[in-house]
């Protein structure tokens, strides 16, 4: 679905983070955050080739999977969740992919464990790339996807 020559998206959807080797990640779309944000539990940071890297675990614990990832480290900063707590979190820059729109993205590394979706999608992100109808789930996601059960 698409209005214009923006995809409309719901408020939850599966995104892929190629370059950090995530596919079919159950992700909740709020515009109300700024930043996108990713369960991720900080291992190291380190220089390659001049440039600063955060090597990262993601936990699936439904799924009794952890991936360790590496990306970009472009800052940290100090990050208001929904409670109300500031946080300091590491920023890291990565593409991701919501249907069939891939752009880089600035993903904040946090403990999502408490929560019901693993990644939330943020305004930052969706801004000029998509429309959001709050009203449905899972616009950009295949259907196949919803039907083998990728969805929480």
């Amino acid at each position: 679905m698409a209005i214009g020559n923006l995809p409309v998206v719901g408020w939850r959807e599966l995104v892929h983070l190629p370059e950090l080797g995530l596919h079919a990640v159950p992700a909740k779309v709020d515009t109300g955050a700024r930043t996108s944000s990713l369960h991720g539990t900080v291992l190291e940071q380190f220089r390659r080739d001049g440039q600063s890297f955060v090597r990262f675990a993601v936990d699936f614990p439904h799924q009794h999977v952890r991936q360790v990832c590496e990306a970009i480290h472009v800052d940290k900063r100090t990050i208001t969740s929904s409670n109300g707590e500031r946080q300091v979190r590491y920023i890291v820059k990565t593409p991701l992919r919501i249907g069939d729109v891939e752009h880089r993205a600035e993903i904040s590394l946090a403990d999502r464990s408490d929560m019901r979706f693993p990644m939330l999608v943020g305004r930052s992100y969706l801004r000029r790339r998509f429309l959001v109808d709050s009203g449905h789930s899972w616009l950009q996601t295949p259907e196949k996807a919803v039907v083998a059960g990728h969805i929480p």
